[in-house]
């Protein structure tokens, strides 16, 4: 098995493709990931831990919604009403956060892909913390343009919505990786390349 990964390996460096296989990776991990969570929350509703997950869902789902119903209010300037998880607009529309617009699936894509992803866990163990902190606030972006889409362009809300926003969240961990991939993970390959008296391109 190990001279068929080497081989592997020799014919994508032969070809120049040693890139793709950190992308392939990625790719499987992340569409893996997403296909099981689907099965675990449509078909086994989030068995053995439905409860914890309900909780955890609205609680974020909470934070998601004060925080960008105060950002759309006191920062863009929107006229807007609040009852419970619901923004309404002087257009007669709203915007409901509800546990599905909380962001615990990218969440977890995010640190389950990086649990999973080669690399020293060192580093892993800020890289990750900081990335939950920079999906959550794509997930605020993401509630804040809806919003701002609700008002300005009505009738294309639901292509913003399942067509620019939910797939911002994946350009956004694809980015973290590479970063990961490019900068982090790579550079460790480079001190330990040099202690052995081998020199490696990491730009």
């Amino acid at each position: 098995m190990k001279n068929l990964i080497r081989k592997f390996d020799d014919l994508l460096e032969r070809y120049k493709l040693k890139s793709l296989k950190g992308i392939a990776i990625f790719c499987i991990i992340t569409i893996a990931i997403h296909i099981l969570w689907r099965l675990w929350a449509y078909q086994l509703h989030y068995a053995p831990i439905a409860g914890f997950m309900r909780d955890s869902g609205q609680f974020m789902a909470d934070i998601v919604f004060q925080q960008s119903s105060w950002i759309v209010k006191h920062v863009i300037g929107m006229d807007i009403t609040i009852k419970g998880n619901t923004m309404y607009f002087a257009n007669d529309g709203y915007l409901l956060i509800n546990s599905g617009c909380s962001g615990i699936k990218p969440l977890m894509q995010f640190i389950i892909l990086m649990m999973l992803y080669p690399g020293p866990w060192k580093k892993k163990l800020w890289f990750i913390p900081l990335g939950i902190i920079i999906v959550h606030i794509t997930n605020l972006i993401r509630v804040v343009g809806l919003s701002i889409g609700i008002m300005e362009w009505p009738l294309y809300w639901k292509f913003s919505h399942d067509y620019i926003f939910r797939p911002f969240f994946y350009v956004v961990i694809f980015s973290m990786w590479l970063w990961w991939e490019e900068r982090l993970a790579r550079s460790r390959q480079y001190a330990v390349g040099n202690r052995q008296g081998v020199e490696f391109d990491i730009d």
